[in-house]
């Protein structure tokens, strides 16, 4: 009821109804350590299903061994954990690490940082570049799950890994626009990033 409460204060046309849902993001802003029972069962309903799963933060613990098509989104620390739980060495944090989880995990990983690395399990990479430094800031990695998973729900069962990739990107420019520029421009937050989404999204529809 609070998230609900909270998003509803900002955006009031959000529809939070329950019906049909084309992707779900778990995880963001949680620790697997505070999880309770009833929402550990939850997220493990949502991972044994058919609906692509964006996972995230707290909940990527529940990614190794789950049935549903997912996109997983640690940061450097995280990736080490989830190789540890796949029974993986710690690795450098490379494309071959990368390439090596995601091939273990059966889903497409993507490596936050100030590059990005993302693979699926058959050995498709991509790296796109995280646009400013400003962006290494709080709740940012929120919003790229977000991004991540509203593009997941309009993909219409599209590979995984090019999404992810896509979402990277956007994200990643929607923080130059909002920094002001690529190199300088101001410190921004994580709600500067996504108020810049729109304008993010028109520029690659447009090409300008």
């Amino acid at each position: 009821e609070r998230p609900t409460g909270l998003v509803l204060q900002r955006r009031p046309e959000t529809v939070t109804v329950d019906g049909r849902v084309q992707a779900w993001v778990i995880g963001s802003g949680t620790d697997a350590a505070t999880r309770s029972a009833e929402e550990t069962a939850a997220l493990r309903g949502i991972l044994s299903g058919t609906v692509p799963v964006v996972v995230d933060a707290g909940a990527l613990d529940l990614a190794v061994g789950a049935a549903a098509p997912r996109l997983v989104t640690p940061h450097g620390r995280e990736h080490v954990a989830l190789r540890t739980l796949l029974g993986l060495p710690a690795g450098d944090g490379g494309a071959d690490a990368v390439r090596e989880t995601a091939a273990a995990l059966g889903a497409v990983v993507l490596l936050k940082g100030a590059t990005t690395i993302v693979a699926d399990p058959s050995g498709w990479t991509a790296t796109v570049s995280a646009g400013t430094p400003w962006l290494a800031t709080a709740g940012t990695g929120d919003v790229l799950a977000g991004v991540i998973g509203a593009l997941t729900a309009a993909s219409s069962g599209g590979d995984l890994g090019p999404v992810a990739a896509t979402g990277a990107w956007l994200h990643g420019r929607a923080a130059v626009l909002a920094a002001g520029s690529r190199y300088g421009g101001r410190p921004i937050t994580a709600l500067d990033v996504a108020e810049a989404l729109p304008r993010a999204v028109a520029e690659a529809i447009t090409g300008s």
